[in-house]
Order: structure tokens, then C-alpha cells, then sequence
């Protein structure tokens, strides 16, 4: 499912552009002196000029042509003063590039062409083999502002989306920028404006369709933090109703019909042989329920399969062949994931092969506006009144749990009457939880060692797994950057159990000094070994966009204290319980004369990853009381 982002990856690398001649562009746009000064503010870069177009020829064959002038400000947007193109020699190829750098007067520095350039292979960071390769090229910026000119012309020979205008990008004004589209009527051009609302000038040439887009004079807007791009970029969509890849052709007018072509593209791959057939079935004859058998075959998927990402020509998007994963005992997400379908399908389960987009708070689909957003593959198992998801690529991941990879989304299930658009579940609180038990026991002189379990599920259990991978010092600096324990003298830690979704781990710490102050008979600590919640957000005048956290979530600890001998409780600190809209966070002390301990229990809930702007006021200062509470102090003194 890669073959498509190549395309994607090339248009945010390089914004907007287009194809004119130089000498089309007037001079002055090369000069910095030129730039207006509304242009300036909050800005690290402007664009002078930038015009992009795309030609389509027919079904999947059109041509990309950029060209865009950008007056780089400050060292902030120096990315500005590079380029680089993917490509591969089946499905993209360039036909031109070129970069040219000018000083602040508009004075030539340096041109790169394409022999300047290195040519290297593309990675993903995941797969071990692709043809995608790229062009690029960095200039070196000695002094600001300095203009930077950058022309590409791109073939593309297969294509599922055409690609997209991406309008502005944050912290850069714009000065000029065009975008047309030139279609042949035939092939069903259509277009989707996202978080903007410009409009194309339309018209007619020599049989074809020709749409043009313009802004002009578009002032800086700085980010804010904590919200997906894909909510606030200002972007127009493009694609053709009819397509071809690969020498197949399709038709994306509707997810039904895109989901038929699919269909067709994996229809050779999807089954195991006879045998192998039947000795699934002699694996899972003693279970009782289909559930069972699912859950049984995708731990023994997990068990002996392991995930290899191979993108070569059409692979980028058919999977292996179901039996070259059972004998290799490899795949990637598409092949993992039709090999589990094949495993079901085998003992007579029904399921569905689901495109999907991966990654936290992904974009979801446009249900109007059939394309192919998605990069990842799962399984949907359409069981009557429980609908269940498996992630095939995780040799971890609970049997029905996706995660937050691929959650609060829709995916696109290729079905028997094609494409069919659905909703994976929402994240809910409850699955994502927390729950650690501290035991401190303080020394008269202020050192202390404490004992710390912590047990987690969902998203806190991914994240466990993954620290009792690191080494000893990774593991240490992991806790207290994540969790503000304070820096111990000794730390040595346990991985245990990771049954029935729950990852657990001990802690061990001593402390030469755990106290904060100590003051005559008197000394001040922390009530707790570590903060249960960490974050803060700035005051605003007013949020203009929803803030996205994570994942929802529940968090509780119980933390007991042994006291010195010789020493009492002065200062217990009072108890706590907030609220907002969206969660609350609780905290109670006792002190135990008898046994001389403190115990504490402290609870934060995170009911909704999701919080609207217009509550952002509210959350800001409901993590500020958070902050103050656990700040409180608990101070024990020597007894008389």
C-alpha cells in the first residue's frame, strides 16, 4: 500500500508548483527587498510564486509539472532549500528537475541540475526492499533571505489518486500561487476541498476540462500544538473516476466499485492449498466456538509469522500469495493479513481484507470523495453481533484490539460485492489503563527505597513491552522523563507477566535523598514517587482548533508510605477532586498512626483523546489545579 504515498510524499516535500519559463516570472520576485511587509509577520518563508499542473492523458497516465519561487527568511524553513523528488522507472518517472539559488538582490548562486544531484534508493523505515528511488539536492545557506527556485516535471505511468494542492503550509505566507488541472471530460475529474474554501475558475480547451485555482497575498499562520495537520491544512484533492495501475484498469467513482477492483487484484492470492487446508482444520477441531478458532489461529499467526515489508511493482499493493506466507513465515501488512484471512477461510470463518490509513489520529476516508488515503492493512471478522478487528503485522497486539494505530477511523472492507466503507471502533478509556502500587520506605537521615508495580493494558502495554526491550539506562531515562520520578541512586527493573492484555513490571529504587528540603527537625517530600499525569497547556486567548491527545485513558496508583522511626506526620496534604467535561482527577491521604504510614490513592481520567476548542479554556485550567495538587507537600518531624 505504498506505491500510491510515493506520489503523496513528493507533493508535501515540495508544496506547490508548476511549470512556466523563467522569464514568465517577473524579476522583482526574486529580489527579497520586493517582499511586502505584511508578508513578513510570523513568517520564515514566503513564497513568491508557485504554479503546479496536472495533465492527464488518460486512465492512470498524467503529467506533474511544478515551479515555485520561495524566499527562505530564517534558518526555521532551511527544508525550503531542498529538494527531493521520489520516483521509480515503472510508475513515475522525471523528466526534468532543477534548483537554483539566489541571494537577496535576486542574484544567481549556485544551479543544481539533475547530474548535481544524488540518486538513492527510497526508504520507508520499514521495508527492506522497494524500487522507489529519489532525486535530491540541499543547498547550504550561508546568509538570509535567500531565494530558492525549484522546477520538476514528473510522468506518472499508474496512479489510484491523482494528488492533491496543498495551498500553505504553517509558519509561510504566500504570495502568489495557481494550481490548474487540465482532464480529458472521459475520465470523470472530480476535486475535494479540505479546511479551505477556494474555488476554481472553469473552462474548456480542445476537448478537455481545465480547472484553475488561485490565492494571492496569504499571510503566515502560526500552528498549534497538539492538533493532526490534516485538521487544519488547507488542501484540494484530485482524481479521475476511471484509473489503471499496472496495466489494470478500475473505477473509483464510488467505494463499491474501487473495492471491486481489489477484489479482482487479490482473488488468485487468498487461499491455501487443499492440505494445508485441512491440517487447519485438524488444528482447531477440538475448539467449540468460530471465535475460538480465530483467536486461536491469529495467536498462532503471531507465533510464526514475522512481518517483512517488501515493495516491488504491483507488490506495493497485491499481497503475497497466502501459501508463500505459510512455507517463507513472512509477509507484510497486506500479505499477513490475506494469510489470515486464508486461515479463517479454511475452517469456514468469514472475513475481510480492510484498507485502512495507520498512525495516531490518522486521517479518516472522505465518504464522498472516493480515493485511496490508506497505507495499511487489516482483518475484519464479521462475527453475528461482534464485529472483530485483528492487527496481523503485531506479533503483541491482543486478539480484537487494534489500538490506536488504526482506531476512531473507517477502513474500506473488500467484500464479496465490493467495496464497502465502515467505522473501526472508537477508543474508550477503559481499554487504555493504568494501575501501578508504590511502597516508600524513608530512613531518619532522608534515604529511601521504593518498590514500584505497575500493570497496563492497551496503549500502556504497548509501550511497556517496548521499554523492557531497552537497556538498563534508556529504561531509567524513560521513567523519568515520562513519569518525573526523581533521579535514583539505584534503579533496577522486572519485567514480568504480559498475560490476558495486562503488561506488568517492578520497579526497584533507593534514593541517598528523597526529600526535597529538610529543615531542622522538619523534612518535606513529594507524597509520591511519580506524577500520574505530566501535562500543562499554555493560556490562549481562544483555541481554534480541537486538542487531540493520544489516546482516552484511566490512571490509578496507591502509594504507601513508611514513616522513620522517630518521626510523625506535621503536614498531610488535603484532599483533591477535580473535574472537567471531559475526565476528573481525585486524590486522598490517610495517615495511619498505628502502623506510621501515609497512604495515598490517586486517579486521573481521560473519558475523550478529543477535546473540542471551544472547551480548551476548561482543560487548560483543570491541568493547571492538577499541577498545583501535585505540588502539595507531605512534611514529617521528629516526635518530642
Amino acid at each position: 500500500m505504498t506505491r500510491k504515498n510515493v506520489l503523496m510524499c513528493f507533493i508535501l516535500l515540495l508544496a506547490v508548483c508548476d511549470f512556466v519559463n523563467a522569464q514568465d516570472i517577473p524579476a522583482d520576485l526574486y529580489k527579497a527587498s520586493t517582499l511586502p511587509d505584511s508578508l513578513k509577520q510570523d513568517a520564515n518563508s514566503v513564497v513568491r510564486y508557485a504554479m503546479e499542473e496536472y495533465v492527464v492523458k488518460g486512465p492512470g497516465r498524467a503529467v506533474n509539472k511544478m515551479h515555485t519561487v520561495t524566499t527562505i527568511l530564517n534558518e526555521k524553513d532551511d527544508n525550503e532549500a531542498v529538494i527531493q523528488v521520489p520516483y521509480d522507472k515503472k510508475f513515475n518517472s522525471i523528466s526534468r528537475i532543477e534548483m537554483i539559488a539566489y541571494d537577496a538582490d535576486g542574484k544567481l548562486i549556485k544551479k543544481y541540475k539533475r547530474s548535481d544531484m544524488y540518486d538513492g534508493a527510497a526508504t520507508d523505515g520499514i521495508s527492506i526492499v522497494t524500487d522507489n528511488r529519489f532525486l535530491a539536492a540541499r543547498h547550504t545557506i550561508t546568509s538570509y533571505p535567500v531565494t530558492i527556485e525549484i522546477t520538476v516535471e514528473v510522468n506518472m505511468n499508474s496512479y489510484l489518486d491523482l494528488g492533491a494542492w496543498y495551498i500553505q503550509k504553517p509558519d509561510q505566507a504566500v504570495q502568489n500561487s495557481v494550481c490548474k488541472v487540465t482532464a480529458p471530460s472521459t475520465v470523470g475529474f472530480r476535486y475535494l476541498n479540505k479546511n479551505t474554501k477556494v474555488q476554481p475558475v472553469k473552462t474548456n480547451a480542445d476537448g478537455n476540462e481545465v480547472y484553475t485555482w488561485s490565492v494571492k497575498n496569504l499571510k503566515a499562520i502560526k500552528p498549534e500544538e497538539d492538533v493532526p495537520a490534516w485538521k487544519v491544512s488547507q488542501r484540494i484533492f484530485f482524481n479521475t473516476n476511471n484509473f489503471e495501475f499496472d496495466g489494470r484498469p478500475g473505477d473509483i467513482s464510488s467505494w463499491q466499485n474501487y473495492g471491486k477492483w481489489y477484489q479482482t487484484l487479490n482473488a488468485d492470492v487468498n487461499s491455501l492449498s487443499p492440505q494445508r487446508a485441512e491440517e487447519i482444520r485438524q488444528m482447531t477441531a477440538n475448539l467449540k466456538t468460530d471465535k475460538e478458532k480465530a483467536k486461536f489461529l491469529y495467536e498462532y499467526l503471531q507465533q510464526n509469522m514475522r512481518y517483512v515489508s517488501i515493495q516491488l511493482g504491483i507488490g506495493g499493493l497485491k499481497p503475497f500469495p497466502a501459501m508463500f506466507v505459510d512455507q517463507k513465515k513472512y509477509g507484510d501488512c497486506k500479505a499477513l493479513s490475506n494469510y489470515m484471512g486464508a486461515l479463517l477461510k479454511a475452517v469456514n470463518i468469514p472475513s475481510y481484507y480492510a484498507i485502512i490509513y495507520g498512525g495516531e489520529n490518522g486521517e479518516p476516508a472522505e465518504p464522498s470523495f472516493p480515493s485511496d488515503p490508506f497505507n495499511h492493512i487489516v482483518l475484519c471478522v464479521p462475527f453475528k453481533g461482534d464485529t472483530t478487528w485483528l492487527e496481523c503485522t503485531s506479533n503483541t497486539q491482543p486478539f480484537g484490539k487494534l489500538g490506536n494505530f488504526t482506531e476512531n477511523r473507517n477502513a474500506l472492507l473488500i467484500t464479496e460485492n465490493g467495496g464497502v466503507l465502515v467505522n473501526t471502533p472508537k477508543s474508550k478509556a477503559e481499554d487504555n489503563q493504568f494501575k501501578s502500587e508504590v511502597h516508600v520506605k524513608l530512613s531518619a537521615d532522608g534515604s529511601a527505597k521504593a518498590e514500584v508495580k505497575i500493570m497496563g493494558t492497551g496503549e500502556y502495554r504497548s509501550d511497556y513491552i517496548g521499554v523492557t526491550a531497552m537497556k538498563t539506562d534508556d529504561q531509567k531515562e524513560f521513567f523519568q522523563r515520562v513519569m518525573n520520578i526523581k533521579q535514583p541512586s539505584a534503579f533496577e527493573f522486572k519485567a514480568t507477566d504480559d498475560k490476558d492484555g495486562t503488561k506488568e513490571l517492578n520497579i526497584e529504587l533507593e534514593y541517598d535523598k528523597l526529600y526535597d528540603i529538610a529543615s531542622g527537625n522538619k523534612q518535606f517530600y513529594r507524597p509520591r514517587i511519580f506524577d500520574i499525569w505530566r501535562y500543562t497547556c499554555p493560556v490562549l486567548e481562544k483555541r481554534r482548533s480541537d486538542y487531540y491527545f493520544s489516546i482516552p485513558m484511566q490512571k490509578v496508583c496507591n502509594t504507601v508510605i513508611d514513616l522513620p522511626e522517630g518521626f510523625e506526620v506535621e503536614t498531610l496534604p488535603a484532599n483533591q477532586s477535580l473535574k472537567f467535561t471531559y475526565g476528573n482527577y481525585d486524590v486522598t491521604y490517610s495517615y495511619d498512626a498505628a502502623k506510621n504510614q501515609v497512604n495515598s490513592v490517586t486517579k486521573f481520567n481521560l473519558n475523550s483523546h478529543i477535546i473540542p476548542a471551544a472547551k480548551y479554556t476548561e482543560m487548560q485550567q483543570y491541568m493547571d489545579a492538577i499541577a498545583k495538587a501535585q505540588n502539595k507537600k507531605l512534611v514529617i518531624k521528629r516526635k518530642a
